[in-house]
């Protein structure tokens, strides 16, 4: 038989064991080396198992690469007040351990100086977490290794507002009640109302959200828009203006969501809204959250369209009628806040005659509308004193030092009173205090858990379970809020391994080096073997 027709499989079996692994080694490391990424950082498959990974490496000497960074004109900070803001806020629940905390602040203030950082960062590997207004809650913004800060907040000025075309352009670091302020004169308003230090960037990193997302939507629903910088320092812009396109992917929907871990925003096109010609304020308690749940069912079913509507339990009743944050005393049940706007004054009259009706079937105990715009905001006032209610009533009547743990869930319309209805009867046979603050309309709702602080362990099984329970009935572990790094094993959980594993390909892509916002998300080390 000719040499070359000699089968493979027997010299195979005649090698040493140690020669086979040095060949296959041999032959793996050549393959890697004509890949670029090699195979170990982009695996040659549709998704990215964590597994497949290397271990990340940072630059553990920031020494040589902050000379350079404060040499584009950026101001660097490390002092311990600036290191403390940028890492925890009053609901920080899992802040970064010994060793994790940033080492520098930095504070561009364009889209070209962000550019010339992440170059820096990227070529150095050095970690970076993006920041802006630091008031989100599940660790987006905690740093998780030792790099620096880059605070995008100075960035805060409105570009252009379009008025005629209903969008705005702005820097990431504007406020969007300041952007509503600067819209006034134009009868405008931005849609999206979340917590009132909310910016611009960390509102699209997380997709915001808020009391008017039952009209407006969230944030993914109000970005035309983004210029982003990805990790090596490209600078990119999504698309142009127009409210529509079918010109390649959708990739300002990719950014919105992502917690800075594809790239940093620096500015972006958002709609804005004609505001309400006319509007008012509707207060209606029910014997039930059942009975509250049906109605908001039948609210939409109808035709109405509400630009708010937020349910408050009876234990949040009883936070505002303690502090006194409303003209008179409550009923302490179930209690839906409307918002009823439209073109004129005839149109809210018929949206309340409809809305009476609904609620009226449902077994209102009371139903109460404003008259006036002074009547309006001390109706809709309790609603947005809730938080400060909570807080008053929890360190006055538990204790003073009580820690609150907010709770970010959203499941379909039609399973959120089983839902609410299970977690309020936990709570009942647990050793702790609830309220529940719903956002009605889109079936999100935060059922905060008051702990001290030897019950913190106790409190997140607690906080476990409910989430897990939202998912089981077809939820998501976080209508607003993201994962960060505290729900990463949720994620899984909702998504499944295969859709997380996509995700990774996508960040492995745009982030080879894993500089942005590390571990945040899903896992991007396979030697990561924390839950958060």
């Amino acid at each position: 038989m000719p040499w070359k027709k000699l089968p493979i499989k027997p010299l195979a079996y005649g090698l040493p064991g140690s020669i086979l692994v040095a060949l296959g080694a041999y032959k793996y490391g050549q393959y890697n080396a004509l890949h670029n990424p090699p195979l170990n950082m982009f695996p040659n498959s549709s998704t990215t198992k964590l597994k497949s990974l290397q271990p990340p490496k940072y630059c553990r000497d920031l020494s040589s690469v902050i000379p350079e960074i404060a040499g584009i004109g950026v101001e660097v900070v490390s002092s311990k007040p600036e290191i403390e803001h940028h890492t925890s806020n009053d609901f920080t629940t899992h802040p970064p351990k010994h060793g994790e905390v940033p080492q520098y602040i930095v504070y561009p203030t364009s889209t070209e100086q962000v550019s010339r950082v992440l170059k820096i960062c990227n070529r150095e590997l050095v970690p970076v977490v993006p920041f802006s207004g630091g008031s989100s809650i599940e660790g987006n913004f905690h740093s998780t290794r030792r790099g620096i800060v880059v605070d995008t907040s100075r960035m805060n000025k409105v570009l252009a507002i379009n008025d005629d075309d209903l969008d705005v352009v702005v820097q990431c670091g504007v406020n969007w009640q300041r952007l509503n302020e600067d819209l006034e004169p134009y009868g405008l308003m931005f849609g999206t109302d979340c917590g009132p230090s909310g910016l611009i960037s960390g509102m699209i990193a997380t997709n915001a959200s808020g009391v008017n997302a039952s009209r407006y939507g969230a944030m993914t629903a109000n970005v035309i828009s983004v210029t982003a910088v990805l990790a090596d320092g490209t600078i990119v812009k999504t698309r142009q203006r127009p409210r529509k396109t079918s010109a390649g992917y959708n990739l300002t929907s990719l950014f919105v969501g992502s917690e800075g871990t594809l790239g940093i925003v620096t500015e972006a096109v958002v709609k804005v809204y004609p505001k309400p010609k006319s509007e008012t304020v509707v207060v209606v308690q029910f014997p039930s959250i059942s009975h509250a749940t049906k109605t908001v069912a039948q609210v939409f079913r109808s035709g109405i369209q509400p630009s708010a509507i937020e349910l408050l339990d009876a234990n949040m009743v009883h936070c505002l009628n303690y502090g006194k944050y409303t003209n008179k005393p409550m009923l302490e049940v179930p209690t839906l806040f409307f918002k009823i706007g439209g073109i004129n004054g005839t149109v809210v009259k018929e949206s309340l005659k409809i809305l009476q009706a609904i609620t009226k079937q449902n077994e209102a105990a009371s139903f109460q509308f404003a008259k006036n715009k002074q009547e309006q905001e001390e109706l809709f006032s309790a609603r947005k004193n809730a938080l400060y209610a909570m807080t008053d009533w929890s360190r006055s009547e538990i204790d003073q030092d009580i820690r609150m743990w907010p709770t970010d869930i959203a499941v379909p319309l039609s399973k959120l009173s089983h839902v609410l209805t299970m977690i309020n009867t936990w709570i009942k046979d647990s050793p702790f205090k609830s309220t529940i603050v719903a956002h009605a309309g889109d079936g999100n709702f935060h059922a905060s858990i008051f702990y001290r602080p030897e019950q913190r362990d106790e409190a997140e099984k607690m906080v476990n379970k409910m989430v897990e329970l939202g998912i089981v009935n077809d939820g998501t572990a976080t209508g607003e809020h993201g994962i960060g790094n505290s729900k990463r094993k949720f994620l899984e959980l909702e998504l499944g391994e295969d859709t997380i594993g996509m995700m990774r390909k996508i960040k492995m892509a745009l982030d080879p080096n894993r500089i942005l916002n590390p571990d945040k998300v899903f896992k991007i080390d396979p030697n990561d073997e924390g839950l958060h």
